[in-house]
């Protein structure tokens, strides 16, 4: 009797396990002869050498299996035990989500995104809010992260208040902001299991903060993205630009409808899509309001602001007209 350990490194322990942990027990029937015992992600197998052998290799396939697809059922361990897995062919896919859901490029600029993604150092994403901007550039660098591309995913946002004073919320600094962050959390959990999203995020994998604790780092091997750039000043975009290192790549997305700084800052997204406009190894993707992927309504809600939008300065540009007929009495 050997003692043999297999570590579950790059899956989601209680995805691979199963609910009630139901494919530890399917694998315990099929491989009768051997002792199988867990404590958290390590997995201890006593047995005969020629058998443990060859469960260790089935894991590391089942493993293969849970990181690609981020689900693995019964079926699936049977399927994979007989060499009969089917390839599974989505036009456009990016990921598998939580739950196995395939994460995929609609449309055609999602789908440039993809593209410009793997061929440029630096990508913009411009577009109206509901364009699934962030959502794409976040799957493209959780998927980097999964295929060993890169090491770390750097997601930042700029603290910018929306007519709500950031001083006046309860908590401690981190309480205070995480509200601001949150659709970056909200992302995120959508493609990677809870557990191990807490794991990645505890061990530095993966990094939320403001645009503000930015200053002075230098992001190699990573997949650095700025949300809501629209909300920055000119030198905030820069310093956020120049913080790129070796073997890194980023992505910025905003909407150019809904800047929050203070009446006269300018923008520094608009600023940057002026300045670097000619370097060949930056990518522009412009949105539109087809490429809305939320709920219907969104798309008509958008449509129906910038109709009012456009009356409200069609109607500034109209001149008054002067009249001396004033009468009195």
């Amino acid at each position: 009797m050997i003692e043999r350990l297999y570590i579950i490194e790059d899956a989601d322990a209680e995805t691979f396990f199963g609910i009630n942990r139901s494919n530890l027990l399917l694998l315990g029937n099929l491989f009768p002869k051997l002792k199988i015992r867990i404590q958290k992600n390590v997995i201890k197998i006593l047995g005969e050498a020629q058998e443990t052998d060859e469960l260790m290799r089935f894991l590391e396939m089942l493993e293969q299996h849970c990181c690609q697809y981020n689900q693995l059922s019964e079926e699936d361990i049977l399927s994979l035990l007989r060499g009969r897995e089917e390839s599974k062919s989505i036009s456009h896919l990016i990921l598998y989500g939580v739950g196995g859901k395939p994460i995929v490029a609609r449309g055609k600029n999602q789908q440039r995104l993809v593209s410009e993604f793997e061929k440029k150092g630096l990508c913009f994403a411009v577009g109206p809010a509901g364009s699934g901007k962030t959502f794409i550039a976040i799957s493209l660098a959780v998927k980097a992260l999964k295929s060993k591309q890169v090491r770390r995913i750097i997601l930042s946002r700029p603290a910018v208040e929306a007519g709500e004073k950031i001083g006046f919320l309860p908590g401690e600094m981190k309480d205070k902001l995480d509200p601001y962050l949150q659709p970056l959390y909200d992302a995120l959990g959508e493609m990677i299991p809870a557990v191990k999203l807490r794991e990645l995020m505890d061990n530095g994998t993966i990094q939320i903060a403001p645009l503000g604790f930015m200053r002075g780092r230098t992001l190699n091997d990573a997949v650095i993205i700025l949300d809501e750039a629209q909300n920055t000043t000119s030198q905030q975009m820069k310093m956020f630009l120049t913080r790129m290192g070796m073997d890194s790549r980023m992505i910025v997305t905003g909407d150019m409808t809904q800047i929050d700084l203070p009446k006269g800052v300018k923008s520094g997204l608009r600023d940057a899509l002026h300045i670097l406009g000619d370097i060949a190894d930056v990518g522009f993707i412009e949105f539109e309001k087809k490429d809305i992927v939320r709920h219907p309504l969104v798309q008509m809600i958008v449509d129906a602001y910038d109709n009012a939008t456009f009356a409200k300065n069609e109607l500034s540009h109209t001149e008054v007209p002067q009249t001396n007929n004033i009468i009195t009495q």
